[in-house]
């Protein structure tokens, strides 16, 4: 039997994916062609894992990759309902192309392996240019598990231009909540949480108030929406949280839209008295004791 190097030690970033029904062929087993279907959504969510909004993230860059080469070698089958781990890792960055490499795998057994080469490029003509040095230290700072956000507290004043950006996205545009009631005279008053990418740009906030004696409360909870599920989320109302303890709160309080609650309640809050509409939209408030 053949023996393959590749293994699931080689990659610190792994995709989920349970094969459907439609993705399987006459044999019984996965259709070749995709497994390049599998590999391109787990480029997807590799993308996400460094806090980079693609289009965005690119548009910010300057250019965009283009495909130069997709290989793949296979070693064995998958087959209908198999739950597999797809393995990527950003092997090389050349002047202008950055190699990934890839590894679909059904516990421990390699099934197939990828070899994908991506071109950054200008998007008006297509001819390749340097990769730029803040994502060349991107990807290689996560390949060697470095954080890919840091998140700053402060006062509007600081952090109001970079949390107006998420709000804005979030609220406003996706939500269409009226801008009058958006903006308010508690963020001047309020600690703000800002989470920005190693682009330097925003992709997460909240804020902080104090509801009463030793009792805060958090509200104005965004995350750019094609990052949410990342742990963006949890990570700011951690860090809103922690402040809260550190300035002496006992217990935290917050509106929850009905949509986020499943969220919260893997978070230790729980809700209290009866769903409202806030801004047309339905909420719950809950709350957790910070011990």
């Amino acid at each position: 039997m053949t023996q393959h190097t590749t293994t699931r030690a080689n990659f610190r970033f792994f995709h989920p994916l349970r094969v459907r029904w439609a993705e399987v062929d006459m044999q019984k087993i996965v259709f070749n062609a995709h497994y390049l279907m599998y590999f391109d959504t787990a480029i997807s969510e590799y993308w996400r894992a460094l806090a980079l909004p693609y289009e965005a993230a690119m548009e910010h860059l300057g250019g965009d990759l283009y495909v130069k080469k997709a290989s793949l070698e296979y070693h064995a089958s998958a087959r209908y309902d198999d739950q597999l781990a797809i393995g990527l890792r950003c092997e090389r960055i050349g002047n202008s192309s950055i190699q990934f490499r890839g590894g679909v795998f059904r516990g421990e057994q390699l099934l197939v392996e990828e070899e994908l080469v991506y071109v950054y490029a200008n998007p008006a003509t297509q001819t390749s240019k340097p990769v730029p040095q803040a994502l060349r230290d991107t990807l290689m700072g996560f390949e060697a598990g470095e954080a890919m956000v840091a998140i700053r507290l402060g006062a509007w004043a600081q952090l109001g231009e970079t949390a107006r950006r998420v709000r804005t996205e979030v609220f406003v545009q996706e939500q269409q909540i009226p801008l009058e009631l958006e903006w308010d005279e508690d963020d001047a008053t309020a600690l703000h949480a800002v989470a920005c990418n190693r682009l330097g740009m925003p992709v997460a906030t909240g804020r902080l108030l104090q509801h009463g004696p030793k009792v805060a409360r958090i509200g104005r909870m965004a995350v750019s929406r094609v990052l949410r599920g990342s742990g963006l989320g949890r990570d700011i109302l951690r860090a809103l949280m922690d402040a809260a303890r550190q300035r002496g709160d006992l217990r935290v309080v917050l509106h929850a839209q009905r949509s986020a609650e499943g969220f919260y309640r893997q978070l230790g809050f729980e809700g209290q008295g009866e769903p409202f509409e806030e801004a047309g939209i339905p909420h719950l408030e809950m709350h957790r004791e910070l011990t």
